[in-house]
């Protein structure tokens, strides 16, 4: 049966002046680009495997100094109130923890450079591609705090998205300052905490205050991804969780259309 037929069968079931409604129409757009997808999950695997091997990396040593210089005589700028896994670290508790600091010191260099190397692939594609211009760049009438309070005030009110397939202003300005701030900082501050790093570029090193510093920052930093992390699969979920799955799996996203 055409569309037209349908219309008109349908229409019969309602008064003159009514409009008839028809049943939505499921289509599908496209979404994500392979190597947006790619990399998001290759990134998404690294980051999770670096907050497990960190964790382990903190409990050795739960101290945090800023300078050049730390270790268990010296005063700290804080201490995470948790347990150590060696003894010759203080920390108030009469016990220590297992010690998992030589495979997870292993395995976090080892998903360090899967992280940096994923996300020179994706910089080289979103600059390349235009995809940061595109899909993540505000436009210019958003370039205001305004917009981004109208966006917040709309998420606590619980207003429906106007359009479910493209990114808000708050969600584009959060992507870019992850992508170009965030993550740029973990991996320097990362890479500070290396010797041979240090030895090579010790102006690098210089520049965050020392290598206790770079520790320090590396920690809040890590904590604000992680933040990300959790308000991210919460807006994921809020916004049809299997759908947005779907649409970073496979590339293309269904959408209903009510046509009257």
């Amino acid at each position: 049966m055409s569309n037209r037929v349908f219309a008109k069968e349908i229409g019969r079931c309602y008064t003159p002046g009514v409009p008839a409604v028809f049943p939505r129409l499921k289509q599908e757009t496209s979404r994500h680009a392979v190597t947006v997808r790619v990399t998001h999950w290759l990134t998404f695997i690294a980051f999770v495997t670096l907050l497990v091997t960190g964790a382990e990396i903190v409990v050795s040593h739960p101290r945090f100094y800023w300078g050049e210089t730390g270790n268990s005589i010296t005063r700290p700028l804080f201490i995470l109130p948790i347990a150590s896994s060696r003894d010759t670290v203080p920390t108030g508790y009469n016990y220590v923890l297992l010690d998992q600091n030589g495979w997870s010191r292993y395995l976090h260099f080892q998903a360090a450079w899967v992280l940096v190397l994923t996300g020179l692939v994706y910089g080289i594609f979103g600059l390349w591609s235009g995809h940061f211009r595109k899909n993540l760049l505000p436009q210019a009438s958003d370039r205001s705090w305004g917009a981004h309070w109208g966006v917040i005030a709309k998420y606590l009110r619980r207003a429906p998205p106007k359009d479910k397939n493209t990114y808000n202003v708050l969600q584009r300005t959060a992507y870019l300052g992850v992508i170009f701030v965030l993550f740029p900082l973990v991996i320097w501050t990362g890479l500070a905490l290396s010797p041979a790093f240090d030895s090579s570029f010790p102006a690098a090193v210089n520049l965050l205050g020392g290598r206790q510093s770079a520790r320090t920052l590396h920690f809040f930093v890590s904590g604000f991804l992680v933040i990300f992390l959790l308000v991210h699969i919460t807006m994921v979920a809020i916004g049809g969780f299997w759908r947005r799955m779907r649409g970073m799996i496979t590339g293309h996203m269904a959408t209903t259309e009510e046509r009257g």
